[in-house]
Protein backbone atom coordinates (compact mmCIF):
# COMPACT_ATOMS: atom_id res chain seq x y z
CA UNK A 1 0.00 0.00 0.00
CA UNK A 2 2.57 2.50 0.92
CA UNK A 3 6.28 2.19 -0.38
CA UNK A 4 9.37 4.18 0.63
CA UNK A 5 12.12 4.03 -2.19
CA UNK A 6 16.19 5.06 -1.45
CA UNK A 7 14.61 7.89 0.47
CA UNK A 8 16.84 11.21 1.07
CA UNK A 9 15.80 14.43 2.71
CA UNK A 10 18.69 16.63 4.20
CA UNK A 11 17.00 19.98 5.49
CA UNK A 12 18.85 23.37 5.04
CA UNK A 13 18.83 26.63 7.06
CA UNK A 14 21.45 29.30 5.96
CA UNK A 15 24.49 27.96 6.23
CA UNK A 16 23.60 24.40 8.30
CA UNK A 17 22.74 20.90 6.52
CA UNK A 18 20.59 18.81 9.03
CA UNK A 19 20.45 14.94 7.23
CA UNK A 20 17.58 13.08 8.21
CA UNK A 21 16.92 10.03 6.07
CA UNK A 22 18.92 8.32 3.92
CA UNK A 23 18.64 5.30 1.81
CA UNK A 24 15.06 4.13 3.84
CA UNK A 25 13.34 0.94 1.71
CA UNK A 26 10.65 0.27 3.24
CA UNK A 27 7.14 -1.15 2.19
CA UNK A 28 3.96 -1.59 4.64
CA UNK A 29 1.34 -3.84 3.58
CA UNK A 30 -2.42 -2.71 3.46
CA UNK A 31 -4.31 -3.65 6.71
CA UNK A 32 -1.13 -4.17 9.05
CA UNK A 33 0.16 -1.93 11.98
CA UNK A 34 3.48 -1.24 11.62
CA UNK A 35 5.38 0.96 14.73
CA UNK A 36 8.73 3.13 13.80
CA UNK A 37 11.33 2.87 16.89
CA UNK A 38 14.34 4.70 17.31
CA UNK A 39 16.32 7.71 18.76
CA UNK A 40 15.17 11.04 19.07
CA UNK A 41 15.68 13.16 15.98
CA UNK A 42 16.35 10.25 13.87
CA UNK A 43 14.15 11.09 11.22
CA UNK A 44 10.86 9.24 11.94
CA UNK A 45 8.49 12.01 11.71
CA UNK A 46 9.91 13.35 8.28
CA UNK A 47 8.88 9.85 6.92
CA UNK A 48 5.55 10.45 7.78
CA UNK A 49 5.62 13.75 6.50
CA UNK A 50 6.84 12.26 2.99
CA UNK A 51 3.67 9.61 3.12
CA UNK A 52 1.81 12.36 4.34
CA UNK A 53 3.11 15.11 1.14
CA UNK A 54 3.91 17.40 3.40
CA UNK A 55 7.59 16.81 2.81
CA UNK A 56 9.20 15.77 -1.16
CA UNK A 57 12.48 13.59 -0.81
CA UNK A 58 15.33 15.16 -2.13
CA UNK A 59 16.11 11.88 -3.72
CA UNK A 60 14.07 8.73 -4.16
CA UNK A 61 10.32 7.92 -4.30
CA UNK A 62 7.52 7.92 -1.84
CA UNK A 63 4.53 5.79 -3.78
CA UNK A 64 1.14 5.08 -2.50
CA UNK A 65 -1.11 2.55 -4.06
CA UNK A 66 1.90 2.61 -6.64
CA UNK A 67 1.24 6.51 -7.75
CA UNK A 68 3.73 9.00 -6.31
CA UNK A 69 2.86 10.86 -3.28
CA UNK A 70 3.64 14.51 -5.09
CA UNK A 71 1.02 16.36 -2.95
CA UNK A 72 -0.60 16.67 0.24
CA UNK A 73 -1.87 12.65 0.65
CA UNK A 74 -6.13 13.06 1.38
CA UNK A 75 -6.20 9.31 1.47
CA UNK A 76 -4.35 9.38 5.02
CA UNK A 77 -5.33 10.52 8.72
CA UNK A 78 -2.67 12.17 10.44
CA UNK A 79 -2.50 12.43 14.21
CA UNK A 80 0.69 14.64 16.15
CA UNK A 81 1.43 14.18 19.86
CA UNK A 82 -0.49 17.95 20.47
CA UNK A 83 -4.36 17.48 20.15
CA UNK A 84 -4.37 20.64 17.96
CA UNK A 85 -8.02 20.87 18.66
CA UNK A 86 -9.75 24.31 17.89
CA UNK A 87 -10.36 25.96 21.47
CA UNK A 88 -13.06 27.92 19.93
CA UNK A 89 -14.94 24.75 18.61
CA UNK A 90 -17.13 22.40 20.58
CA UNK A 91 -16.39 18.71 19.92
CA UNK A 92 -18.49 17.99 17.50
CA UNK A 93 -17.71 20.93 15.44
CA UNK A 94 -14.12 20.29 16.22
CA UNK A 95 -14.78 16.51 14.61
CA UNK A 96 -16.85 17.72 12.03
CA UNK A 97 -14.30 20.24 10.51
CA UNK A 98 -13.01 17.93 7.78
CA UNK A 99 -16.63 17.00 6.75
CA UNK A 100 -17.35 20.42 6.38
CA UNK A 101 -13.82 21.33 4.83
CA UNK A 102 -15.67 18.91 2.36
CA UNK A 103 -18.46 20.53 1.82
CA UNK A 104 -20.85 18.10 3.83
CA UNK A 105 -24.16 19.65 4.50
CA UNK A 106 -24.50 20.93 8.23
CA UNK A 107 -27.25 18.11 9.16
CA UNK A 108 -25.40 15.07 7.60
CA UNK A 109 -21.55 16.03 8.81
CA UNK A 110 -23.30 16.56 12.63
CA UNK A 111 -25.08 13.44 12.29
CA UNK A 112 -21.47 11.60 11.14
CA UNK A 113 -19.69 13.15 13.57
CA UNK A 114 -22.20 12.36 16.45
CA UNK A 115 -21.96 8.82 15.36
CA UNK A 116 -18.11 8.76 15.61
CA UNK A 117 -18.01 10.52 18.83
CA UNK A 118 -20.26 7.87 20.44
CA UNK A 119 -17.84 5.58 18.49
CA UNK A 120 -15.06 6.56 20.92
CA UNK A 121 -16.78 7.15 24.18
CA UNK A 122 -17.57 10.65 24.04
CA UNK A 123 -21.26 10.38 24.25
CA UNK A 124 -22.50 13.71 26.03
CA UNK A 125 -19.59 16.12 25.20
CA UNK A 126 -20.95 16.90 21.74
CA UNK A 127 -21.28 20.64 23.36
CA UNK A 128 -18.13 20.51 25.33
CA UNK A 129 -15.01 22.49 24.89
CA UNK A 130 -11.34 21.52 24.78
CA UNK A 131 -10.49 23.62 27.35
CA UNK A 132 -13.81 21.36 29.12
CA UNK A 133 -12.44 18.12 28.51
CA UNK A 134 -9.22 15.75 30.23
CA UNK A 135 -5.83 14.82 28.10
CA UNK A 136 -7.74 11.38 27.26
CA UNK A 137 -10.69 13.00 25.96
CA UNK A 138 -9.09 15.29 24.00
CA UNK A 139 -7.01 12.43 22.80
CA UNK A 140 -10.19 10.94 21.42
CA UNK A 141 -11.72 13.51 20.07
CA UNK A 142 -8.50 14.12 18.12
CA UNK A 143 -9.37 10.36 17.06
CA UNK A 144 -13.11 10.66 15.65
CA UNK A 145 -11.33 13.41 14.02
CA UNK A 146 -9.38 11.80 11.87
CA UNK A 147 -11.64 8.95 11.84
CA UNK A 148 -14.97 10.77 10.31
CA UNK A 149 -13.64 11.36 6.97
CA UNK A 150 -12.82 7.27 7.11
CA UNK A 151 -9.00 7.80 5.50
CA UNK A 152 -7.73 4.50 4.08
CA UNK A 153 -4.43 4.99 6.84
CA UNK A 154 -3.57 6.37 9.63
CA UNK A 155 -0.18 8.36 10.24
CA UNK A 156 0.64 9.09 13.84
CA UNK A 157 3.23 10.39 15.39
CA UNK A 158 3.23 9.75 19.59
CA UNK A 159 -0.33 10.21 19.68
CA UNK A 160 -0.53 9.32 23.25
CA UNK A 161 3.02 9.92 24.83
CA UNK A 162 1.63 12.90 26.83
CA UNK A 163 -1.07 10.64 28.71
CA UNK A 164 -0.26 8.66 31.87
CA UNK A 165 0.27 4.95 31.94
CA UNK A 166 -3.33 3.97 32.63
CA UNK A 167 -4.43 6.71 30.13
CA UNK A 168 -2.22 5.11 27.72
CA UNK A 169 -3.33 1.46 27.87
CA UNK A 170 -7.13 2.93 27.66
CA UNK A 171 -5.99 4.23 24.16
CA UNK A 172 -4.15 1.41 23.12
CA UNK A 173 -7.18 -0.29 23.80
CA UNK A 174 -9.64 2.13 21.49
CA UNK A 175 -7.12 1.67 18.87
CA UNK A 176 -7.38 -1.60 18.47
CA UNK A 177 -10.83 -1.83 18.72
CA UNK A 178 -11.56 0.70 16.11
CA UNK A 179 -8.77 -0.80 13.96
CA UNK A 180 -10.36 -4.06 14.03
CA UNK A 181 -13.61 -3.04 12.69
CA UNK A 182 -12.08 -0.18 9.90
CA UNK A 183 -9.08 -2.60 9.27
CA UNK A 184 -6.94 0.66 8.02
CA UNK A 185 -3.36 0.33 7.65
CA UNK A 186 -1.36 2.39 10.55
CA UNK A 187 2.16 3.67 11.18
CA UNK A 188 2.81 4.62 14.46
CA UNK A 189 5.85 6.38 14.97
CA UNK A 190 6.50 6.13 19.21
CA UNK A 191 9.44 5.62 21.45
CA UNK A 192 7.89 3.52 23.42
CA UNK A 193 8.67 0.33 22.85
CA UNK A 194 5.93 -1.53 25.10
CA UNK A 195 3.71 0.32 23.14
CA UNK A 196 5.26 -0.66 19.41
CA UNK A 197 4.90 -4.56 20.72
CA UNK A 198 1.66 -3.95 22.35
CA UNK A 199 0.06 -2.33 18.71
CA UNK A 200 1.92 -3.39 16.17
CA UNK A 201 2.21 -6.25 13.56
CA UNK A 202 5.94 -5.49 13.00
CA UNK A 203 8.53 -2.86 14.43
CA UNK A 204 10.74 -1.00 12.33
CA UNK A 205 14.19 -0.14 14.18
CA UNK A 206 16.37 2.87 12.54
CA UNK A 207 19.79 4.08 13.59
CA UNK A 208 20.43 7.96 14.86
CA UNK A 209 20.29 10.56 12.34
CA UNK A 210 20.41 9.67 9.26
CA UNK A 211 17.96 7.43 9.89
CA UNK A 212 18.38 4.06 7.70
CA UNK A 213 16.80 0.80 8.71
CA UNK A 214 18.57 -1.25 11.17
CA UNK A 215 16.58 -4.03 11.56
CA UNK A 216 13.01 -5.17 11.51
CA UNK A 217 10.69 -7.94 13.66
CA UNK A 218 7.83 -9.32 13.25
CA UNK A 219 5.26 -9.28 16.41
CA UNK A 220 3.64 -12.77 15.97
CA UNK A 221 1.44 -12.35 19.03
CA UNK A 222 -1.91 -13.54 18.43
CA UNK A 223 -5.03 -11.11 17.73
CA UNK A 224 -7.10 -9.82 19.00
CA UNK A 225 -4.82 -8.68 21.95
CA UNK A 226 -6.00 -7.60 25.21
CA UNK A 227 -3.75 -4.65 26.34
CA UNK A 228 -3.73 -5.18 29.56
CA UNK A 229 -2.30 -8.88 29.42
CA UNK A 230 -0.79 -9.71 26.31
CA UNK A 231 2.46 -7.42 27.86
CA UNK A 232 2.92 -9.72 31.01
CA UNK A 233 3.55 -13.06 28.75
CA UNK A 234 6.69 -14.93 28.16
CA UNK A 235 6.62 -14.46 24.40
CA UNK A 236 6.14 -10.75 24.49
CA UNK A 237 8.94 -10.70 26.80
CA UNK A 238 11.15 -12.35 24.68
CA UNK A 239 10.29 -9.67 21.79
CA UNK A 240 10.67 -6.93 23.89
CA UNK A 241 13.98 -8.15 24.70
CA UNK A 242 15.02 -8.76 21.22
CA UNK A 243 14.24 -5.52 19.78
CA UNK A 244 15.76 -3.81 23.18
CA UNK A 245 18.85 -4.95 22.76
CA UNK A 246 19.30 -4.12 19.16
CA UNK A 247 17.81 -0.60 19.95
CA UNK A 248 20.02 0.10 22.99
CA UNK A 249 23.21 -0.04 20.77
CA UNK A 250 21.62 2.98 18.98
CA UNK A 251 21.18 4.58 21.59
CA UNK A 252 24.38 4.03 23.36
CA UNK A 253 26.07 5.79 20.47
CA UNK A 254 23.84 8.94 20.94
CA UNK A 255 24.91 8.43 24.87
CA UNK A 256 20.87 8.54 25.67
Amino acid sequence: MIELRSIQKTFRRRRNEVHAVDGVDLTIEPRSIVALIGPSGCGKSTLLNMIAGLYHPDRGRVLYEGQPVQEVNTNVGYMTQKDNLLPWRTVIDNVALPLEIAGWAAERRNETASAMIGHVGLSGFEEKYPSELSGGMRKRACLARMLVYEPQALLLDEPFAALDAQLRIAMHDLLLRLWAEKQQTIILVTHDLVEAVTLADRVIVFTRRPARVSFEQIIDLQRPRNVQEVRFTPKFHDIYSSIWERLRQEYAEENI
